[in-house]
């Protein structure tokens, strides 16, 4: 790697709190992705070591891949290329190998970006907390330097692909093999579950399992031809819900560009909320606990999740604890508190038979298993799981927030709504009949307002009356 001395690198603008993410040929180049490599190796101390390198559809993901590995080698780090990944593959390779490792993605961003996530061997996040803010100034001083100083001994590059392995594992953790027969349909939106779903849920690698799987958009293209590859916007489920009807299938599967996130929709062509997903999941992993002698399974679930969660964790006779939103809060506390699942209201599923990292496609197939184990439909099994009516996310445009909850603080803090600020300010009626939060965006001028209820009017009432003192 050259580079003219004279240009300054500053990569704040790609380094976020928890991967990097940058429009490609400007703030991510093959030149910026060598010298994170080069640095990963040195901050994380891997000289010797086996360093896993692989990468989503996008265009310049084999690129950014070989990239990167020529930076880990050259500072002595063993770089083994595991070509297309999802986000979740990366995960079990770096736990079930023991190894750190990288994969270049955007998620669901658009397909002029590209990104890196990083994590410590064993599947360990890497954030701004635990050396993010490390690699990127050793990455720009090394761009700054115009050179990557070579190690005593240059690493060696090789290939290794993981997907048979990670499809077998998962197949370990949730047997499919004798469930009734399902038809589902699965939208990858042009994303690695279009790889990855054949693998874990066909039978290109593995024995049939009884489900007809329906693709859709299972092409990889990072340019994203269909919709973009956000199943949080309800707009890029609708042809997945279409699809589900078309067929007369019993489920849909959504997953996001780098398959971390699942999204459900039922027969009926109705989104399953991922709280609902939460419970579903969180009941199963309770029941294998305790079959294997643990007593009151730790649940983790964050604060916009229903309180329908932590009431079903506690019946079935698991231990609910509440967390702030954010992987890395969740992976953190899953740590600390030895939780076998976590669940987000954003689709992120986290278990601790994974090291303790999300994966989409784990939770679907504890979906799968739920559907498939009893004879009614998915509405009706979904229901069970969410006895309560919630808003969703609003956000609001306030320029000045903190003015904004105050408003909202007193008129509703009294004797009969208690307040909490674990994350922003919820809300919380003493009598159980609702509860919402406000919380400020860290990067934009909004205010995210979540309601939930005992019933519908209730939830409309305070919803309406939280947006008029918001915006008044």
């Amino acid at each position: 790697m050259t580079t003219e001395k004279t240009k300054t690198f500053d990569l704040s603008a790609s380094f976020k709190a928890y991967d990097v993410r940058g429009i490609v040929g400007e703030s991510i180049t093959a030149e910026i992705v060598e010298a994170v490599g080069a640095a990963f190796v040195d901050v994380l101390h891997l000289e010797g070591q086996t360093v896993l390198v692989g990468g989503d559809m996008r265009p310049s993901s084999p690129e950014f891949s070989k990239a990167f590995a020529s930076g880990a080698a050259r500072r002595g780090a063993n770089v083994q290329l595991l070509d297309l990944i999802s986000t979740d593959e990366l995960y079990y390779a770096c736990g079930a190998l023991n190894a750190a490792g990288a994969t270049f993605t955007a998620s669901h961003n658009p397909a002029e970006y590209n990104g890196i996530k990083m994590a410590k061997a064993g599947a360990v996040p890497i954030s701004s907390e635990t050396g993010l803010v490390e690699i990127q100034a050793l990455a720009e001083q090394y761009l700054n330097a115009g050179s990557i100083p070579a190690a005593a001994n240059r690493g060696l590059i090789g290939v290794h692909d993981v997907l048979k392995d990670y499809a077998e594992y998962l197949r370990s953790l949730v047997d499919l093999r004798g469930t009734r027969p399902l038809k589902v349909v699965v939208d990858a939106g042009n994303g690695m579950a279009g790889l990855t779903t054949p693998a874990v849920l066909g039978d290109t690698l593995l024995p049939k399992l009884p489900l007809e799987i329906i693709p859709l958009y299972f092409e990889l293209d990072g340019s994203f031809p269909n919709h973009p590859a956000n199943p949080l916007e309800p707009e890029n489920l609708r042809d997945l819900q279409a699809a589900v009807v078309k067929h007369g299938a019993d489920i849909g599967l959504a997953f996001d560009g780098d398959a971390d996130r699942c999204f459900v929709i039922d027969e009926k062509g109705d989104a399953v909320s991922p709280s609902a997903i939460t419970g579903m999941v969180a009941r199963r992993e309770i029941a294998r606990a305790q079959g294997r002698g643990e007593e009151n399974p730790t649940v983790i679930h964050n604060l916009l999740t229903s309180r329908a969660v932590p009431e079903l964790v506690e019946r079935h006779g698991g231990r609910a604890v509440r967390t702030r939103v954010g992987h890395s809060f969740i992976k953190a506390v899953m740590a600390a508190e030895g939780a076998i699942f976590g669940g987000e209201h954003s689709a992120h599923f986290y278990f601790r038979d994974f090291w303790n990292a999300d994966t989409g496609m784990l939770a679907a197939m504890h979906v799968l298993a739920a559907l498939g184990e009893q004879d009614g439909p998915l509405s009706e099994l979904g229901r069970e799981y969410e006895p309560y009516r919630s808003s969703g996310e609003i956000n609001s445009e306030i320029e000045d927030k903190a003015a904004a909850v105050e408003r909202v603080r007193r008129v509703f803090q009294t004797d009969d709504v208690e307040v909490d600020h674990l994350d922003g300010s919820t809300f919380i009626a003493n009598n159980g009949s609702f509860w919402f939060n406000l919380r400020p965006s860290n990067t934009e001028p909004f205010l995210r307002l979540n309601v939930e209820a005992t019933d519908t009017a209730t939830m409309e009432r305070v919803r309406d009356r939280v947006l008029a003192l918001v915006r008044g």
